[in-house]
């Protein structure tokens, strides 16, 4: 409520009254407009004019923003899928990894660490193979791999040895004391882990070579070398399963050649006019391949020199093969025939330890030595150019060739020498 006093009235006449003012305009003192008096609006001024109209005035009240309750959600209404939210997060996370293990990586590289793959040893360029990696066929590699396929391990009760196939249809050669203790029941085992049963089709106790059979066809057999074309310092590789270790081959040099050895293993005496290497040669080689370096057998692993006992027997660089020349030829004869010839010079030697020559204890009338005009008494030195010096060198040597081979000898008779031409015989038993 206010007073009025800015209320105007609504017409500009003035209600009739008893006393009116005059209706001309009143003059007013002049002065300066800021020295006016105070009652110079007296004329509107309802305190001035009673008869002015009272106004009231209501001010609209304030308004104030009261807080707004909180919506109420329908549990019923359906929910926003948080899927694109959660896929959002996903690519954002591998996107994020990625790019972290990509920093970290160049990092590491440029760092010299290695790309997380520990520290680097050897040349950079160390995978990829050599030049030599490419191996020929005749390196030993090749040679190895060529052989392989070929030799077989035999197995017999209560002992083990190797072999090596001659022919397609199963034929195969391997030492007289591999077989010895067979009762009939016998396997071979190739280096692809096939096996097949074997039977034995005959043995030559006193040489050391038998000849088996493998119930199997279309197999590959060795190529066969010279074994008189062999020289001092030829590389060899010796296979075969030395204490069992199947397909093992090892590496030499031919050491020595016409190496004679007695060997009176099992009971059965047996002479040897070997092949000498140094290649590792151990109890399993036994009937195994010694092989050149163009991929040929030249001989048959068989005997081996130890300072130990015989049954702690192990390498020391001394082992000796059967020429190849001669096991083909007493296989040839096992399976043609049934058994081998044995070469004989037509004498009995002694076998003492004599070092300047093989004595002739007798001489058969009708045999060899005697045709070449040897008498007993007689002292051979020399043997086709190889030095005796006992009776094993010459049963050794002489068993060595083919029966009708000419060889010439020199001897001793009494205090003058001799030499002479004798032509080898078969046994005739």
């Amino acid at each position: 409520m206010t007073d009025g006093w800015n209320v105007r009235p609504a017409s500009a006449n003035p209600p009739p009254g008893p006393t009116s003012p005059p209706s001309g305009p009143t003059s007013l003192p002049a002065g300066p407009p800021d020295r006016q008096a105070w009652w110079s609006d007296a004329l509107a001024d309802p305190w001035r004019d009673p008869n002015a109209p009272t106004a009231v005035v209501m001010q609209a009240p304030e308004t104030t923003a009261a807080p707004q309750p909180e919506p109420v959600v329908d549990p019923n209404a359906p929910r926003r899928s948080l899927t694109p939210v959660l896929l959002i997060c996903l690519i954002t996370a591998l996107l994020a990894g990625g790019l972290g293990g990509t920093l970290g990586y160049l990092f590491a590289v440029r760092s010299g660490v290695g790309g997380g793959a520990g520290t680097q040893l050897g040349a950079a360029n160390a995978s990829e193979p050599p030049a030599a990696a490419n191996r020929p066929a005749d390196s030993q590699a090749g040679v190895a791999e060529k052989l392989q396929p070929s030799v077989v391990t035999v197995r017999v009760t209560g002992a083990i040895g190797s072999g090596f196939v001659v022919s397609r249809d199963g034929y195969v050669i391997t030492n007289d004391h591999v077989v010895e203790g067979a009762d009939g029941r016998m396997s071979v085992s190739f280096s692809d882990g096939s096996s097949a049963q074997a039977s034995l089709v005959g043995r030559d106790p006193e040489s050391d070579i038998a000849v088996i059979k493998v119930s199997k066809k279309n197999l590959t057999p060795v190529a066969l070398g010279n074994s008189d074309q062999a020289a001092v310092g030829d590389h060899v590789l010796a296979f075969g399963s030395p204490l069992g270790l199947t397909n093992t081959v090892t590496e030499g040099i031919v050491s020595a050649l016409d190496r004679t050895i007695q060997s009176d293993e099992g009971g059965t005496t047996r002479y040897y006019a070997a092949i000498q290497t140094d290649a590792a040669v151990n109890q399993g080689n036994s009937g195994g391949p010694l092989v050149n370096s163009a991929g040929q057998v030249i001989g048959v692993n068989s005997v081996i020199r130890s300072v130990g006992a015989q049954t702690d027997a192990g390498n020391i660089g001394l082992a000796f093969a059967i020429p190849i020349n001669q096991a083909k030829r007493l296989a040839t004869d096992i399976i043609d025939h049934g058994k081998a010839r044995r070469t004989v010079i037509g004498a009995d030697v002694s076998m003492g330890n004599s070092t300047t020559g093989a004595r002739l204890q007798t001489v058969q009338p009708s045999g060899p030595a005697a045709a070449a005009g040897l008498k007993a008494g007689d002292v051979l030195t020399k043997l086709d150019g190889h030095a005796i010096e006992d009776g094993t060198d010459l049963v050794a040597l002489v068993r060595k060739y083919a029966p009708g081979t000419v060889v010439a000898v020199q001897y001793r008779r009494g205090s003058s020498t001799g030499n002479a031409s004798v032509t080898l015989a078969a046994d005739s038993n």
